[in-house]
């Protein structure tokens, strides 16, 4: 699981989606945690910035992390299956799940990319085995 948090200012709310995209970049996550007071509010990813922030021409210094991020937020227990996890972003159509459950600070985001990096390190094992077996004949 990776994880990046953003605290959102309980006093304000506020978070300025700028903070929010350098943090994503300085981390190199494409979603983030938006966490108030030690609780879940919401989820923050690339496709949110592009969609609800540039598509919308609003200007990122002064648009609130907590007026564009995902609040309908889809978790999955960390004694699950990665398979669980999976299914639930098909279900839904999302790319990213967050698994609650964890040690301090007790979330973190699982993301379709990293099913596809395990598929294709299993796809590369099994070539450099097919390899060794052709090479051996």
């Amino acid at each position: 699981c990776h994880i990046a948090e953003v605290e959102i200012d309980p006093t304000t709310g506020e978070t300025d989606i700028v903070s929010v995209s350098k943090l994503m970049a300085e981390r190199n996550v494409a979603a983030v945690l938006a966490i108030e007071d030690g609780e879940l509010k919401g989820i923050f990813t690339e496709r949110d910035l592009l969609r609800r922030v540039v598509a919308c021409d609003l200007n990122p210094a002064k648009t609130k992390l907590s007026d564009v991020m995902t609040t309908g937020i889809i978790t999955i227990d960390a004694d699950r299956l990665g398979f669980e996890a999976a299914a639930l972003m098909i279900e839904y159509g999302i790319r990213h799940v967050v698994v609650s459950g964890l040690p301090d600070p007790g979330y973190g985001i699982v993301s379709i990319r990293d099913f596809a990096h395990g598929e294709m390190s299993g796809f590369e094992k099994e070539i450099e085995f097919e390899k060794k077996v052709w090479s051996s004949i």
